[in-house]
């Protein structure tokens, strides 16, 4: 528990929480390795902090008289795709708001330590696999930035790709992840499919499918009526698809989630879909004729490390 009215009765949830888990360990003579995420609290005056200290110390008290292994987590503020807004980070705050024509506000301009979900995530799994443990396992932080310069990089965001559809300059790791991370706030089912803008004359038709501040790789496919393309998710790449001849249903799945979203698309009415990151996707060849498609991918693909998970939608 990390909020509560009553500050004891955090205290004493956290601190009984961890005294049952380790009676449970010693019941079963359990010589797992235990990770326990604690907090930078720990050494303020604040009940929180002495429940998750106290909860640390129980913890190396029984892997040093029981064969155990523990680690203790200090972890940074941690940021990503599909965290809670007004909860887990100011930056889930910041990225709903935006997305959703409301205003953030500032409340403290500091300079903030911040660590991306997918690296928290690497740093325990190389945590795990060394079977070493770690008392006090404090997490380096991959990015510090001002709060102020987070949401003026989020404001920019919403100003060009949210309001014009173009690809802002991804200048770093941290400004991919941000970008990534203020995408997943869209309402995507409403937000999609964008049409582009047509030009036509006696010639034919001209349409802009792209404006990019980044680089990238630009494929195009012809699809066969009934074939599907696709069923797999990315992590951290950005994808466009653009119909630009025939008929498509291009599809889309939250992993983890059951519901699936359909965008069906005209070559009669160029249009495209954005792919957001960790959400499988196909497209489908539902007319007559030829399906053609450009594809365009923020990174080159490199066999060695494609980004691409394959799952049916």
């Amino acid at each position: 528990m990390n909020r509560h009215n009553d500050p004891q009765v955090l205290y004493d949830t956290n601190l009984n929480l961890v005294k049952r888990l380790i009676s449970a360990l010693k019941v079963t003579n359990s010589k797992a390795h235990v990770l326990f995420s604690s907090s930078s609290q720990e050494e303020r005056d604040n009940l929180y902090g002495k429940s998750k200290k106290e909860g640390r110390e129980l913890f190396i008290d029984w892997a040093r008289n029981y064969g155990g292994t523990f680690t203790g987590l200090v972890i940074p503020n941690v940021f990503g795709p599909f965290g809670n807004p007004y909860y887990n980070s100011f930056i889930a705050t910041f990225s709903h708001q935006l997305s959703h024509n409301e205003q953030p506000k500032i409340e403290v301009d500091s300079e903030v330590k911040l660590i991306y979900v997918g690296d928290l995530v690497k740093s325990i799994i190389n945590e795990i696999r060394s079977k070493i443990g770690n008392d006090l396992y404090v997490i380096p932080h991959t990015d510090e930035q001002k709060v102020s310069h987070i949401l003026e990089l989020l404001e920019s965001y919403k100003s060009l790709y949210l309001a014009s559809g173009a690809i802002p300059n991804l200048r770093s790791a941290f400004e991919l992840n941000l970008f990534n991370t203020f995408r997943s706030y869209i309402n995507i089912g409403e937000h999609f499919p964008i049409k582009f803008t047509k030009h036509s004359d006696p010639r034919g038709a001209f349409v802009e499918v792209i404006r990019l501040n980044v680089g990238g790789q630009v494929s195009f496919s012809t699809t066969v009526p009934g074939v599907t393309r696709g069923n797999h998710y990315h992590t951290r790449k950005i994808e466009r698809f653009s119909v630009i001849k025939g008929k498509a249903l291009i599809q889309l799945r939250q992993i983890d989630t059951d519901q699936v979203l359909d965008f069906y698309l005209s070559g009669d009415e160029p249009a495209y879909v954005d792919m957001p990151i960790w959400y499988t996707h196909n497209i489908k060849n539902i007319g007559d004729d030829e399906l053609y498609t450009i594809f365009w991918i923020n990174e080159f693909f490199d066999p060695n490390d494609p980004d691409t998970y394959f799952e049916n939608v």
